[in-house]
């Protein structure tokens, strides 16, 4: 049998390293490569293991404090009610995965503050720290960089923080942007407009990096891309808003037995365009045969091999009212690739992330087009 994991990473090729506060946090495989890089560069320039282990140390107390600051995040959405599906580290900084950022945009400020506030308070903490200790302090931030470890992490949180409160989407202070303009037009186009800052945020940091560092351009790019897809999630949201899973059913599909074989399944795929079926017993929807499931079945045992032996039987469901942004980040997040739709607990129907992304397009399409013949 197969199955999707349920508490599967949102991002692909991480490894879990544990729970925080009840938040799953994972490391992506690239921030593995950063820290071989971090000791290699270490090692050529000192030749010494009491380098690299001070190097890597650095970084992976680095990379403590962006858990934090992620966690500043995710607690703070957690008092408004919305959940954090984990925290994922990368080479660039980590990402806390909201299900969704706040409606109201006072809410979204504290969001968005929470995080660069946790870097504050760090560098505050180290500050006291060292006082107590009696230990002195260069009088420019740029000497602390040649001191110790903990006057570095000092000044790193506090860039940390002022470089997140760019009014850059999607940075923390683009997401701060993005909320006052909210209170003065709606969401969409307060989006489009933080999401146009950002990207010309990208294009100077661009600039910089093609002359002055290489690095720059990587966080550019993610910058670039970032506010485009904010501003693209935005708007697949303004479009659905007000819709429910009725909108988009599908009532009309094929479907499988689980006595049938993987032959049954090539007829169907050949025969027409639908790609996953549900596989149904008594009316029942009890798993689901994807493509993938359907081409692997064929490599290890062929065309006679049964579909209950590769279907998944996690089917997830959802009622025919549910709204239908909510429906579409289920099935972004669950890992499966329909849901079954019911009526009063009845079998109404399926749902795909492809015929949601179908209504999207026709929905945009009738608001372009109202605007353009409106008298």
């Amino acid at each position: 049998m197969n199955s999707n994991e349920k508490n599967q990473p949102t991002m692909k090729w991480s490894m879990r390293l544990g729970t925080l506060a009840g938040i799953a946090v994972y490391v992506h495989a690239t921030f593995l490569i950063l820290l071989v890089w971090i000791a290699l560069s270490y090692w050529r320039s000192e030749q010494s293991l009491q380098a690299v282990m001070h190097g890597v140390g650095f970084i992976l107390a680095l990379f403590g404090c962006v858990v934090l600051h992620e966690l500043g995040h995710a607690l703070t959405a957690r008092r408004f009610g919305i959940k954090t599906r984990d925290i994922t580290l990368l080479p660039i900084g980590g990402v806390a995965s909201l299900e969704k950022m706040p409606d109201d945009p006072k809410q979204e400020i504290l969001v968005a503050l929470a995080g660069p506030a946790v870097n504050i308070v760090i560098a505050g903490l180290i500050w006291l720290w060292l006082s107590l200790q009696q230990i002195v302090m260069p009088d420019e931030l740029s000497s602390m960089l040649q001191g110790g470890m903990l006057q570095q992490l000092l000044v790193v949180n506090l860039f940390l923080a002022g470089f997140n409160l760019l009014p850059a989407f999607p940075m923390d202070g683009g997401r701060v942007l993005r909320a006052i303009l909210a209170m003065r037009m709606d969401r969409i186009n307060a989006t489009r407009l933080a999401a146009s800052v950002g990207q010309a945020f990208a294009l100077w940091l661009g600039l910089v990096g093609l002359l002055y560092n290489p690095f720059l351009l990587f966080i550019a790019l993610f910058v670039w891309i970032g506010a485009m897809a904010e501003a693209g999630t935005e708007e697949i949201r303004s479009l659905l808003h007000g819709t429910t899973l009725s909108d988009a059913i599908i009532t009309h599909f094929e479907s499988l037995s689980p006595h049938d074989s993987l032959t049954r399944a090539i007829q169907l795929t050949l025969d027409g365009v639908q790609k996953d079926f549900p596989v149904m017993q008594e009316q029942e929807i009890i798993g689901v045969l994807t493509q993938e499931d359907l081409l692997r079945g064929l490599h290890e045992q062929g065309t006679l091999a049964m579909v209950r032996e590769y279907m998944q039987t996690n089917v997830e469901k959802a009622d025919i009212n549910e709204p239908l942004e909510s429906v579409m980040k289920r099935l972004q997040t669950c890992g499966c690739r329909l849901l079954a739709v019911t009526r009063n607990d009845q079998l109404a129907g399926i749902v795909n992330i492809e015929n949601i992304l179908e209504l999207v397009r026709i929905e945009a399409a009738l608001k372009k087009g109202s605007r353009k013949f409106k008298p």
